[in-house]
């Protein structure tokens, strides 16, 4: 994996915007960072671990904002609770926030809902934007002024934090679908999906793939440099469809690259 291109695609990724639903939001933009930013990634974690290392260090790195708290287990009666993502400080006003992050990839499944927040689901349709939402205002902010909490961020002055979310989504839409989204959806996107068989049809031979590894969601294809035919990819693909596991597929055709999920469903 090549690490300034994980790094730029945790900048660059957009962030979805739900004040509206009364979550404010922390926009990656807002921290001052130099352009050649460099550091060491962890190997062996999964990747909504290491967008939260990567974001960390985004903050260490910044001018104008610091870490006081991160990842920051609670616990009653000897169990876990729940967890802090950051607690984080900007450095000329003083001012502390909650900043709970999410890294997370959906699917538009037109057919759930008219609601377009109720028709974002996870590649494997067992998440869902709206579920991630209603987990954050039920739970995730609310930790914060547990007693259990306070006892544990005895630094600071708990009530004085504001709460914020950093919500980084890449979205994938039906292959050729033609409806429009809202602006705040819309820069999200990324690619689209397909069935197995659709993905059959549409191969020929110019046409050159790469399945990364879910460590590598979320990158640039074009800065792929490993490629394959369609019998490079084919076995495991089936197997993918067979334990219903729908995986991301990087093409490379003539000058073009573009991302798209596999579904079984």
């Amino acid at each position: 994996m090549n690490r300034k291109s994980r790094i730029t695609s945790i900048v660059e990724a957009r962030s979805l915007d739900f004040s509206i639903r009364g979550l404010q939001t922390f926009n990656l933009s807002e921290l001052n960072l130099t352009t050649d930013l460099e550091f060491q990634l962890p190997t062996h974690i999964r990747l909504g671990h290491l967008a939260e290392k990567i974001v960390s260090e985004l903050i260490k790195s910044s001018s104008n904002y610091r870490v006081l708290y991160e990842n920051v287990q609670v616990f009653e009666d000897k169990k876990t609770i729940g967890e802090i993502d950051f607690i984080i400080e900007e450095l000329n006003t003083k001012a502390l926030i909650h900043m709970e992050l999410a890294y997370k990839f959906y699917l538009f499944d037109p057919s759930i809902s008219s609601e377009p927040i109720n028709n974002w689901i996870g590649p494997n349709r067992n998440d869902s934007l709206k579920e991630k939402l209603e987990k954050l205002k039920r739970k995730q902010f609310p930790l914060l002024y547990h007693n259990c909490t306070k006892s544990t961020l005895n630094t600071i002055e708990v009530d004085k934090a504001s709460q914020a979310l950093c919500l980084l989504a890449s979205l994938f839409i039906p292959y050729e679908y033609k409806a429009s989204f809202s602006p705040m959806y819309e820069k999200a996107i990324k690619g689209y999906y397909i069935n197995f068989e659709t993905f059959i049809r549409g191969d020929n031979s110019e046409k050159n793939y790469y399945m990364p590894s879910k460590k590598e969601w979320g990158m640039e294809p074009s800065e792929n440099e490993s490629w394959t035919h369609f019998n490079g990819v084919e076995r495991y693909i089936e197997t993918s469809m067979k334990e219903k596991q729908a995986p991301l597929c990087w093409q490379k055709y003539k000058d073009t690259y573009v991302a798209f999920f596999i579904i079984w469903w």
